[in-house]
């Protein structure tokens, strides 16, 4: 019975808290500026539109191209300085 009448207390509470329709659009929350295509400076373009100008490129076509760059760098590397570290086989002829 208990139960009963705490659920009931809870039902009354919300529904006291929730506005009439009439007020739901004066509680509505507004962003005003804080909207996220607010662009600040000049455009970004894609990487092969300006090759030459990393600064002007979109910032995900800047992290592939460095993190291909690197890459790059460090297998070339890789292989340059372990090229000539290759196990000499021998090769046996009978006699």
């Amino acid at each position: 019975m208990a139960t009963l009448l705490a659920a009931a207390g809870r039902r009354a509470a919300t529904l006291a808290r929730t506005p009439a329709p009439s007020q739901t659009a004066t509680l509505t929350h507004r962003r005003g500026l804080a909207g996220a295509a607010d662009h600040h400076g000049p455009p970004k373009v894609n990487c092969w539109q300006d090759p030459l100008s990393p600064s002007k490129w979109k910032e995900e076509h800047f992290v592939i191209v460095s993190l291909s760059g690197w890459g790059l760098l460090f297998f070339s590397g890789y292989k340059f300085f372990t090229k000539g570290k290759k196990e000499e086989k021998t090769v046996e002829t009978a006699h």
